[in-house]
């Protein structure tokens, strides 16, 4: 146990978007104005896994979703619940009981839409209520729209397999991401002029459609730079069917196998396809990165 008190926001997290960002910036402003230590509680599988059998594809891995609320928004405690039985069964206000005692908390954040505890009895206004009972503040955050939806995980989803990903970008407030350790390769794009890394979507997380966008890829030195992102089968190369995700960066070189990279999508520029040989993708590729050149001339 630290020796502040935590204010907390509670939720999913998933994709970590413009409503989570009202939920966790209010976290941060009732954290100052008590001199607690701004959290997140968060857990490390979606809740619908267990209540409805059902898998739901992921925005962010677990680490992601830690990642974005570090980065963007400067929380650096979050908290990870591993969601069982035990959790899925336990009494609502039991639940809250323990979080408070154990984790020192003053002041909870939810959304509107907010659940818990069994059969989901433990909704945002009785959270609030009991929160009174119990001395603890608590804010119940009201739903952010945008073009007159609500938005959500669930339909950031929609619009990332789709590859509406500027969409996405929007009502994310900020790029979606995958985040990876390099990978060797087959060398194929050093061999065609466009050197690739190569990187992995994590299990459970959702696939963007396949295809070719405009991207950035960060290193872990914190540098950006402008790349042409390939998600999908390589079906010019390979007839495995496995999904990979490679981005030729543009003005570069290094060897940047076993490090850390992380790729932002910015626009989807062309689906992918077969070429009639290896040269033809070369030169496509190099054509897809003066694309993404213009594009971030113009969207700097």
């Amino acid at each position: 146990m630290t020796d502040r008190k935590r204010a907390m926001a509670l939720g999913f997290f998933d994709g970590v978007h413009i409503g989570h960002a009202a939920l966790l910036d209010k976290t941060k402003q009732r954290a100052a104005e008590i001199d607690a230590m701004p959290s997140v509680l968060t857990f490390d599988v979606h809740p619908d896994t267990l209540v409805f059998n059902a898998e739901v594809p992921l925005i962010n891995s677990a680490i992601g979703r830690k990642d974005i609320i570090n980065r963007c928004f400067g929380i650096d405690n979050v908290v990870f619940i591993h969601f069982n039985q035990k959790v899925m069964r336990m009494d609502w206000r039991e639940f809250i009981d323990e979080l408070i005692n154990e984790l020192d908390i003053a002041w909870l954040v939810v959304g509107h839409d907010f659940c818990f505890g069994y059969k989901g009895l433990g909704t945002a206004p009785r959270l609030k209520e009991y929160c009174v009972e119990k001395g603890v503040g608590c804010d119940i955050i009201e739903p952010v729209c945008r073009d007159g939806i609500v938005v959500s995980s669930t339909e950031i989803r929609k619009l990332i397999q789709n590859g509406e990903i500027e969409k996405a970008n929007e009502y994310l407030g900020h790029p979606h991401m995958l985040s990876d350790t390099v990978r060797s390769g087959y060398h194929l794009g050093t061999k065609m002029g466009t050197p690739t890394i190569n990187m992995k979507i994590p299990e459970g997380v959702i696939i963007p459609r396949h295809g070719v966008y405009a991207a950035k890829v960060i290193l872990d030195d914190g540098s950006e730079h402008i790349s042409v992102t390939n998600v999908g089968v390589r079906p010019t190369v390979s007839d495995a069917g496995a999904v990979s995700v490679e981005s030729f960066i543009l003005d570069f070189d290094g060897n940047l196998y076993d490090k850390q990279a992380r790729v932002e999508f910015f626009s989807f520029l062309r689906d992918e396809r077969k070429f009639d040989d290896i040269s033809s993708l070369g030169e496509q590729i190099k054509r897809d990165a003066e694309e993404a050149r213009a594009y971030f001339a113009k969207n700097p």
